[in-house]
């Protein structure tokens, strides 16, 4: 979802989750703007175990595919274990 929205606004990222943490411009959750990335992971201290990107739309909400198969939706922002940094294509 996050690489597809992307690439609708003329920017190309890479379709994991984990592979567009490393691609993605690190920044702090306090400068976060509309279309920026949160990820999870198991450890936070570990790129490699992230498992989920989702989009912040703003007003503490983000927008992800919780998995494959099942609607888009708009959720609240959970902070549970979200890597240190936001990412920003």
């Amino acid at each position: 979802m996050t690489s597809t929205s992307w690439r609708t606004a003329g920017v190309s990222i890479n379709r994991t989750s984990r592979d567009q943490y490393t691609q993605v411009l690190k920044i702090s959750y306090d400068q976060l703007r509309p279309g920026d990335l949160v990820f999870w992971a198991d450890n936070p201290a570990d790129p490699s175990s992230i498992y989920h990107v989702a989009m912040w739309v703003g007003d503490g909400k983000i927008i992800e595919a919780k998995s494959a198969g099942k609607p888009v939706q708009i959720s609240s922002m959970r902070w549970s274990g979200t890597m240190p940094y936001a990412g920003r294509p």
